[in-house]
């Protein structure tokens, strides 16, 4: 069985997008918003470019060979791992938890996480002035977004979780690695009355977005670790996923101890080694690590984000 799989995603066109993705790959216009890296999403569903299930979408290998991952319990594959490029602000949004998502819309909620590719400074909206909801609603309804949306400086490599209910925005001139439930399911709350394609003002949410909306602590712990040729942090242990961050030069050797976990290459090449076989990496690669690699050697300089379900924890 197939102990690495590479993927090949799919773009998004977006209001807000633009072109530094090239810098990756070849992108439909200069309006990409988003590249879906490891999904498994239905038309938006990652397609493996490697070995026995080439040219098998992830959805399908998820559905068919389950071994692959361990046999989980989830019938549907947990998480979502996308690259946006915010060429101008996002719309002021929320998402659901999973028992409004699932009650509304049948769905798994949105809790996600954003780690910082963009080299020049940039920010975002991330969560509100206030901790009190009621005059939130309030401000909301008189639109007096300055009193009550917080915004936050963003560098290279800041990392930030945006829990379900958590009122957030990208803004112009970010570009970040999302790593997420796998959901699709935004609520606008605002959207700078702009206009789509058409010349119509875009879709907004307010009664299902007043109703997500929480007061919440996002604030992680980030734990460092390392070693000789290896520096590493622990980004996130939350209830949906755990992310790692390891800044790799010269050769370390892995054990692998989750059934499945997906990377993301986000600097820098080099190689990664399993069963004496050897996968050159580059920036811009993603590839997941199935059930049946249990150790694997990386060569090279290169930051690397690795990414698994929590319920894997749970399951072991």
């Amino acid at each position: 069985m197939e102990k690495i799989l590479f993927l090949e995603g799919k773009f998004r066109e977006k209001i807000w997008g633009g072109s530094k993705l090239r810098q990756f790959y070849e992108i439909p216009s200069d309006k990409t918003g988003e590249y879906w890296a490891i999904s498994a999403m239905g038309d938006m569903s990652s397609v493996i470019k490697n070995g026995q299930f080439k040219g098998e979408s992830l959805e399908e290998v998820y559905k068919n060979h389950k071994e692959l991952f361990g046999n989980p319990k989830e019938e549907t594959f947990p998480l979502l791992v996308k690259i946006i490029d915010a060429n101008d602000d996002l719309s002021i949004q929320v998402h659901p938890d999973d028992e409004m998502a699932q009650r509304l819309e049948n769905s798994r909620g949105k809790t996600e996480c954003w780690y910082i590719l963009n080299e020049k400074a940039a920010s975002i909206i991330y969560g509100l002035k206030t901790r009190d909801k009621n005059l939130a609603l309030k401000l909301i309804d008189e639109r007096r977004w300055k009193d009550l949306l917080r915004e936050v400086p963003t560098k290279k490599g800041d990392f930030f979780f945006v829990k379900a209910g958590t009122v957030h925005a990208i803004k112009k001139g970010s570009l970040i690695l999302e790593i997420q439930q796998a959901s699709d399911l935004t609520y606008r709350l605002y959207d700078y009355d702009r206009t789509d394609k058409d010349g119509l003002l875009r879709e907004l949410h307010l009664d299902k977005a007043k109703e997500a909306i929480k007061i919440n602590e996002n604030d992680t712990e980030i734990k460092s670790f390392g070693q000789a040729n290896m520096r590493g942090r622990i980004l996130t242990e939350n209830e949906y996923f755990s992310v790692l961050e390891y800044k790799l030069r010269g050769k370390n050797k892995f054990i692998k101890d989750k059934p499945y976990s997906l990377f993301s290459l986000v600097d820098g090449k080099g190689e990664i080694y399993i069963d004496g076989r050897s996968y050159g990496i580059k920036k811009g690669d993603f590839f997941i690590l199935s059930k049946f690699c249990d150790k694997f050697e990386i060569k090279g300089e290169l930051s690397l984000i690795e990414s698994y379900p929590t319920t894997l924890l749970e399951e072991e």
